[in-house]
């Protein structure tokens, strides 16, 4: 069987494309892979590069996206950030722009806050916490 390698790519539906693709690349630092143009078969997409090989593909539609939160009550999918100093950085972001933006919370194996973008869509913003190293084991010899 196949290896899995990770998330290909995530849709989000939005009415406004300019408008979430200047948020995730401009304020949370994405980049824009590429943008279509519609048709008259399909509507207006852009993909935006969040890191490796993984992107959102956001979808300009007439009606707006849900904008609720998951059965845990927080955001059904998260984007990563390398350090804490960059996830500080990505929040004071978001909120010098204006948008709405949680605390970050430390949890067991990384740091988390949850933004709300242009759309209100929750996202969590996430960056890993160093891994405990854990010493060798010491070995004792034992004399005769």
């Amino acid at each position: 069987m196949p290896e899995l390698f990770g998330i290909n790519h995530l849709t989000l539906s939005t009415t406004d494309l300019d408008r979430l693709v200047t948020y995730y690349t401009e304020l949370l630092g994405a980049g824009l892979a590429f943008e279509r143009a519609a048709t008259s078969s399909d509507p207006r997409i852009a993909a935006i590069d969040v890191g490796g090989d993984d992107h959102l593909m956001i979808v300009e539609t007439a009606t707006g996206p849900n904008t609720d939160l998951d059965p845990l009550s927080g955001a059904g999918w998260g984007l990563r950030v390398g350090t804490y100093a960059q996830l500080c950085e990505v929040r004071e972001r978001v909120l010098g722009a204006g948008w709405p933006v949680g605390r970050i919370e430390t949890l067991p194996t990384q740091w988390t806050m949850t933004a709300r973008d242009p759309d209100g869509r929750p996202v969590d913003v996430r960056a890993h916490r160093p891994r405990p190293t854990v010493p060798p084991p010491t070995t004792v010899q034992r004399q005769p």
